[in-house]
């Protein structure tokens, strides 16, 4: 192997190194904007359920309060259908 290929071949070594060392910067950099964004969609999960909960909630208690109007409207229509 002649002096000049075994430079070339350090230079190419050289540069694969170097190109190592970016790619696992950015990897790096990658997963800690994976693990953050996780985290996000953790936490708007959270959210949607409680957001869930409470319209759960809510529409339990406008039924209940429509089933109480409906009573109302039932027991106004009684005495003065029977007359």
């Amino acid at each position: 192997m002649s002096l000049e290929k075994l430079e070339a071949l350090e230079v190419r070594v050289k540069k694969l190194v170097d190109l190592l060392v970016e790619l696992r910067k950015d990897k790096a950099q990658l997963e800690k904007q994976l693990q953050k964004a996780r985290e996000g969609l953790d936490k708007q999960k959270e959210i949607l359920h409680v957001w869930e909960e409470e319209r759960t909630n809510i529409r339990s208690r406008i039924e209940k309060v429509l089933d109480e109007l409906e009573i109302l409207d039932h027991g106004n229509e009684s005495p003065g259908g029977a007359s």
